[in-house]
């Protein structure tokens, strides 16, 4: 997903006129607003963030393809599952939109609210949108129950039901997405109209409503349940490390250290980037559908072209949670900031234990 980069304030006048000229315009043609870009017509910050955002997607799926490779048969072969999933969505999500966001925008954008190539843009900015964010969900409850409950984790998933998981994932995000075709809620161009999401800001009606909550309520509920995932798993890492005994099961979890982490950079992420959008839909199309956006529409404008181009650096920003937060780089971390080149007796030397192995031995010792 990328939104536009380049907008400015012509684009007030431009509506008006717009408006006005509403029922002479061709139902067919498409009408441009160049007026609405900059007068240097330049794309270059956008297909720089595009270039990044690529870049870096396909770095973390090349490290976390060959982590799954390695790791297939152990317990943390579903999360490394999840995670390139995400990493593959975040990429196609960046590329497609972001392709089609680059193409009106050199074409000085269009001002048509009924068009094929909108509907397209918008589906695949709310479908893209919603799968990461269910993505998050489900790796934050698969890591909740590998750290709390590791045997039931160890009996109940598998890769065969983690790909069933994961189908069910983007089937729910694209059946959403579908769901203006079949006349709930409406796709249409956004200021600087360059880029196509639900209809929040013009003639509201009812069914556009009730798809932003929809849209909304998913995307918050995401949210919360991965918070409450990781925030569970994070305590119980915290309790276990506190009570560690020389036999606690839980005391050598070490790789869990490194997924939470990854998942709590993930959340953290998710939270900054998709939050002000999912939050400003709500606001805007409420406000839209009571009939008092007249005099707050620019207002509301700039909320929603700041919360879009947050919600585009979620998939730049994610692939680098993976990149970062990994043993190897945590280990460099750790020896440059302590200046010790001994890791004996620190909790990275004990990051090359298998810890569902271990949690899985001192379980059968206690039975």
């Amino acid at each position: 997903m990328l939104a536009t980069q380049h907008y400015n304030r012509s684009a007030l006048a431009v509506d008006e006129v717009l408006r006005n000229q509403t029922h002479t315009m061709s139902p067919v043609a498409p009408v441009r607003c160049r007026e609405n870009l900059t007068s240097t017509n330049n794309p270059t910050a956008a297909g720089l963030s595009m270039t990044l955002g690529i870049v870096s997607n396909i770095i973390a799926l090349i490290i976390l393809a060959k982590a799954y490779a390695r790791l297939r048969k152990r317990s943390k072969a579903t999360f490394l599952l999840f995670a390139s999933c995400l990493v593959a969505t975040d990429l196609a999500g960046h590329v497609i939109p972001g392709a089609l966001v680059l193409h009106l925008y050199t074409a000085g954008g269009l001002c048509n609210h009924t068009d094929p190539t909108c509907h397209f843009l918008g589906g695949s900015m709310v479908f893209f949108g919603l799968c990461p964010l269910f993505l998050g969900c489900g790796m934050a409850a698969e890591r909740c129950m590998g750290v709390t409950r590791p045997l039931l984790h160890a009996r109940v998933v598998c890769t065969a039901r983690t790909k069933v998981v994961l189908v069910m994932i983007w089937l729910l995000a694209l059946t959403v997405a579908l769901l203006p075709f079949f006349h709930l809620g409406t796709y249409t161009y956004q200021y600087p109209w360059t880029w196509c999401f639900i209809n929040v800001l013009g003639k509201t009606s009812m069914t556009d409503v009730l798809f932003v909550l929809l849209f909304s309520g998913l995307g918050l509920g995401s949210l919360a349940v991965a918070l409450i995932c990781n925030t569970i798993s994070v305590m119980t890492l915290v309790i276990a490390r506190l009570r560690r005994k020389k036999c606690n099961r839980r005391s050598t979890k070490s790789h869990d250290i490194e997924m939470v982490t990854q998942l709590v950079g993930i959340m953290v992420t998710s939270c900054i980037c998709w939050s002000p959008l999912l939050i400003f839909g709500l606001m805007s199309v409420i406000r839209s559908y009571s009939g008092g956006m007249e005099d707050d529409l620019k207002t509301y404008r700039t909320l929603m072209v700041m919360g879009v181009r947050l919600a585009s650096w979620n998939q730049i920003l994610d692939p680098w949670v993976y990149i970062l937060l990994r043993r190897a780089v945590l280990r460099k971390i750790y020896r440059l900031t302590t200046g010790r080149s001994d890791l004996k007796g620190s909790t990275f030397r004990r990051w090359e234990i298998s810890s569902f192995q271990n949690s899985l031995k001192n379980a059968i010792n206690l039975n």
